[in-house]
């Protein structure tokens, strides 16, 4: 029997509209919630020998509420203790929208971390800044809110610095950063500041923020992410190095298409080395 072309393009389209709804399901209901542990080594200038291998954990955009459980906030928090990191950073947006009542919630699924040389978090655009601050800080999380820290690791030194979300002119990340004396790791939410960390000379940068992308479609790659310099994994400007985690929750919509969630295993290296 032939098959006429109004057959054709009916069958056509009735295959394309159950791709489209398999990929939402499979987007809804499996790929967000696969969440993995990514490794990755990133190239730190002026990085002593003795902190060479020196593990930062990052767990960053965790948009904990109706759709990122605590359940799921302890899951990812005992895949990255699994890794033993030295140090763990939390990279910001614990909720939606500024709603406070998921950050208690939040804070305490957090306070199950623990490293050998603290927890240390900035905050994101969607975090309300004190009730945060006081939630992290009765779980012994030290938020970074353009502010500083030195750890002293093996009889070296190595600062941290966390900047607010709206912390965007070089003068102000100078105020918060210093001289660099030593090395620096520079917390920020949002990607976009590594042009300024690159125009300071900071070595490395950790962000989340983009979600990589979230939704990541062949051939057009992650549209909703292209304003930032890097979407996700370790990226480069001159001598700053980079790395953007993909992060645990999402916004928005709960789902994600080839970007799953993830907790990150970040090794520093001394530049030369990799």
């Amino acid at each position: 029997m032939a098959v006429t072309r109004r057959t054709a393009l009916k069958a056509l389209a009735v295959s394309a509209a159950g791709a489209a709804v398999g990929a939402g399901v499979y987007g809804y209901a499996y790929e967000r919630h696969r969440l993995g542990v990514t490794r990755a080594a990133l190239a730190v200038s002026g990085l002593p020998r003795a902190l060479d291998g020196l593990r930062l954990g990052l767990l960053t955009d965790i948009h904990h509420g109706p759709f990122v459980s605590q359940q799921d906030i302890a899951r990812a928090t005992a895949m990255l203790s699994k890794e033993r990191p030295d140090l763990i950073v939390l990279g910001g947006d614990y909720v939606n929208w500024q709603d406070r009542a998921y950050v208690g919630p939040c804070a305490e699924a957090l306070g199950a971390l623990e490293a050998p040389h603290g927890v240390f978090a900035v905050l994101g655009n969607h975090d309300d800044e004190r009730a945060t601050q006081a939630a992290f800080k009765r779980q012994s999380i030290e938020v970074l809110a353009d502010e500083r820290t030195t750890r002293v690791i093996k009889g070296e030194a190595i600062e941290l610095a966390g900047l607010r979300y709206w912390t965007r002119r070089i003068d102000q990340i100078i105020a918060v950063v210093g001289k660099g004396i030593v090395p620096l790791i520079l917390l920020a939410h949002d990607p976009r500041r590594l042009a300024e960390a690159a125009k300071l000379g900071i070595p490395a940068v950790l962000s989340g923020h983009t979600h990589g992308g979230q939704v990541v479609l062949p051939v057009l790659g992650a549209a909703a992410a292209r304003k930032f310099p890097v979407v996700a994994g370790v990226g480069h400007l001159e001598r700053t190095s980079i790395f953007v985690s993909r992060g645990v929750g999402t916004i928005f919509l709960p789902y994600r298409l080839n970007c799953p969630p993830e907790v990150a295993l970040v090794t520093l290296r001394k530049r030369g080395d990799l």
